[in-house]
């Protein structure tokens, strides 16, 4: 069964190119730009995973990551924080709030499909 990706950033050059990298690995791809989209669309569409930005608009993705962990529903929903925010007070942050994984901008595109593979316990 195909794997659903939620890419929540409000970049549009960032959306565009993890996009087409998840896609083009295999996946399902839904896209939400801001932090309320984001979790209306995790409630309508419960991926398998969410690429999730902190800096957004409406909801940031710490309130996102909280609030998703927070609904049943969702509990085996995976995120992986994609922020340029890499201080080691923000990752302490993010993984607390209940991110499985912290990766900062710029990334590189192996290692990050190499991460969501590991997180959705898929063989590289």
């Amino acid at each position: 069964m195909t794997k659903k990706i939620l890419i929540a950033d409000d970049e549009q050059n960032i959306v565009i190119s993890l996009e087409f990298l998840m896609k083009r690995e295999g996946f399902a791809v839904c896209i939400a730009s801001d932090g309320q989209e984001a979790l209306d669309m995790a409630r309508r569409e419960a991926p398998d995973l969410v690429l999730l930005d902190v800096m957004m608009p409406r909801k940031n993705g710490y309130e996102v990551c909280q609030e998703i962990r927070a609904e049943p529903a969702l509990q085996g929903t995976r995120i992986l924080m994609l922020t340029a925010k890499g201080r080691e007070t923000e990752v302490t942050k993010g993984l607390a709030m209940g991110a499985d994984a912290y990766m900062t901008k710029p990334f590189s595109t192996r290692e990050l499909v190499a991460k969501v593979k590991a997180l959705l316990e898929i063989p590289a």
